[in-house]
C-alpha cells in the first residue's frame, strides 16, 4: 500500500473507531472480510484450529487474531504483534447529567492521562457500548454534542501563565442549556435503537469529533486524534491482512486499557493472550510443555507511538539521540526496561526494516525526563516470550488531537508484515 493510500486507509479506520470497542469490532470486521474466522470464546476450537487457518477472538475492547501456516504445527513459534485500542479521554460517571442553573453539563471521570488543555473548546461525542437489560451490548456514538469551556481571558487575567485546570470543577462538557428537552439517556439509546428504560449499564467516553486530515505547506503533515495508539493497532491490521506467514505463526494482540495500566481481563496484564495462545497449541496436538517450547522461539513487537523531537523544546529530549517526524518508526529503548528492547531485539528489527526496506530511528530518553512505558513489559513478564518496543513519531501525544508525518504510519506498517511473515527469519 503506498504512503497516500495508507493514510487514507488509516483515517478510515479511526473514524471507524471512536472507542476501544468500535476499534475491536472494526478490525474484526475488517479481518473477517480478509478470510478470518471469528471464534467464540465458550466453543470448543479443536475443529477451526487447524494448519493455514486465519482466526479472530474478540473480547470487549481488545482483540487477538492469528495467520497460521500450512505446515503448522504445536512447536511453531509465534510472532505477535501488540497494540492498543484505547486513548485517554473523558469517562461518562454512573449519574452522567449533571442539573445546573444555566447549562446542560456531563458528569465525566478522566480515563488515562490525556493532556487536558487539549480537550477545551472542541465539539466532542460521545462513544463506547450500552448494555441492555437482557445482557445485549450495543455500540453507540452521538456525533458532536458536547464541549469543555474555557473561561474567557477577561475572567482570568493569568490563564496564560499557567492554566492548571481543577480535575472535578473545570472539566464538565456543556450538552446544552438549562430547560433544554434533550436527554443524554435518551440519545445514548436512541443511538443504540433502545428506550432509555432499556439501559442497563455503559461504558461511554468523550472523542474529539474533528476527523483526521493531512495538513502542511507540503502536505507532509497528519492530524488527528487517538494516534495514540491506532496507528500501531491498524499498522497490525494492514500487516495481518497482508500477511503470509512461513515457520511462524502471525499473531495481532490488540489489547485494551493500556493508558490506565493494562490490569483487566481485556488488558495486557490479563488473561486474554495467554488464554488464545494456549488453546491454539492445544488444539494443535500440544500441551503446555510444546507451548513453552515455542515460546522460547517466540517474538513480539510491542507496536506504541512514540515522541519525535519536539521544535520548541529539544530540552526535554536526549541531547544526541534526536528522532524526527519522517525518518521512520521508532526503536524506543529503556535500560530500567520502561521499554523491553535490548541487544537481540536491535539485531532483529534492523533485519525486518531491511527486509522491509524501511529506515528506522532509536530512541531513548532525557535522563531527567522519565518515560512512559507500554505493553511490551508487561507482555514479556505475562509470558516470558521475547518483546522489543517500537512505534510510529508524534507530537503531542495525548492530546485530543496528535500529529505525525505522512510516510511514518505506513512504514510501521510494512515491518509490521515483514516480522509477521517471518520474512526475516535467518535460516
Amino acid at each position: 500500500m503506498d504512503p497516500s493510500a495508507h493514510l487514507d486507509d488509516l483515517a478510515a479506520f479511526v473514524t471507524a473507531s471512536p472507542s476501544s470497542y468500535h476499534a475491536a469490532e472494526e478490525i474484526a470486521r475488517r479481518l473477517t472480510e480478509a478470510g478470518c474466522q471469528r471464534l467464540d470464546e465458550r466453543d470448543d476450537w479443536a475443529g477451526a484450529v487447524v494448519p493455514g487457518a486465519r482466526l479472530i477472538v474478540v473480547r470487549d475492547g481488545a482483540v487477538v487474531a492469528l495467520a497460521l501456516p500450512e505446515d503448522a504445527t504445536s512447536a511453531t513459534p509465534f510472532r505477535i504483534l501488540g497494540a492498543h485500542t484505547d486513548s485517554p479521554g473523558f469517562a461518562l460517571k454512573p449519574e452522567p447529567s449533571v442539573p445546573g442553573a444555566a447549562w446542560q453539563q456531563l458528569g465525566v471521570e478522566i480515563y488515562g492521562g490525556p493532556i487536558l488543555a487539549s480537550w477545551f473548546d472542541r465539539e466532542l461525542e460521545l462513544a463506547g457500548r450500552v448494555v441492555d437489560r437482557d445482557g445485549v451490548v450495543h455500540l453507540v456514538r452521538t456525533g458532536p454534542v458536547a464541549r469543555i469551556p474555557h473561561l474567557a481571558i477577561h475572567l482570568d487575567r493569568d490563564t496564560n501563565s499557567g492554566f492548571t485546570p481543577d480535575r472535578q470543577r473545570d472539566t464538565a462538557p456543556i450538552v446544552g442549556v438549562a430547560g433544554d428537552p434533550a436527554d443524554l439517556l435518551a440519545a445514548l439509546a436512541g443511538a443504540a435503537g433502545l428506550a432509555a428504560a432499556d439501559i442497563a449499564g455503559m461504558d461511554v467516553l468523550t472523542v474529539d469529533s474533528q476527523p483526521p486530515r493531512r495538513f502542511g505547506l507540503d502536505g507532509t503533515l497528519f492530524a488527528s486524534g487517538r494516534l495514540d495508539n491506532l496507528s500501531s493497532a491498524h499498522a497490525g491490521v494492514v500487516a495481518l491482512e497482508a500477511a503470509r506467514p512461513a515457520g511462524v505463526i502471525a499473531v495481532l494482540a490488540a489489547f485494551d486499557h493500556e493508558e490506565i495500566g493494562s490490569e483487566s481481563r481485556s488488558g495486557a496484564a490479563g488473561p486474554l493472550l495467554a488464554d488464545v495462545l494456549e488453546r491454539v497449541s492445544v488444539a494443535l496436538g500440544g500441551d503446555r510443555t510444546a507451548m513453552h517450547r515455542s515460546f522460547a522461539d517466540s517474538w513480539c513487537l510491542s507496536a506504541d507511538a512514540g515522541h519525535a523531537v519536539h521544535p520548541n523544546r529539544g530540552d526535554r529530549h536526549d541531547p544526541v539521540v534526536r528522532p524526527v517526524a519522517g525518518g521512520g518508526p521508532l526503536l524506543k529503548i529503556n535500560a530500567n526496561q520502561r521499554y523491553t528492547t535490548d541487544a537481540v531485539g536491535t539485531a532483529l528489527w534492523t533485519r525486518v526494516c531491511a527486509v522491509a526496506d524501511v529506515p528506522w530511528q532509536p530512541f531513548v530518553s532525557n535522563n531527567a525526563v522519565p518515560c512512559g512505558s507500554t505493553i511490551g513489559p508487561i507482555t514479556a513478564t505475562r509470558l516470558g516470550i521475547r518483546t522489543l518496543d517500537v512505534g510510529t513519531p508524534l507530537l503531542s501525544m495525548h492530546s485530543a488531537r496528535e500529529l505525525c508525518h505522512v510516510d511514518d504510519p505506513g512504514r510501521l506498517a510494512a515491518a509490521a508484515q515483514t516480522f509477521l511473515s517471518g520474512a526475516d527469519r535467518v535460516a
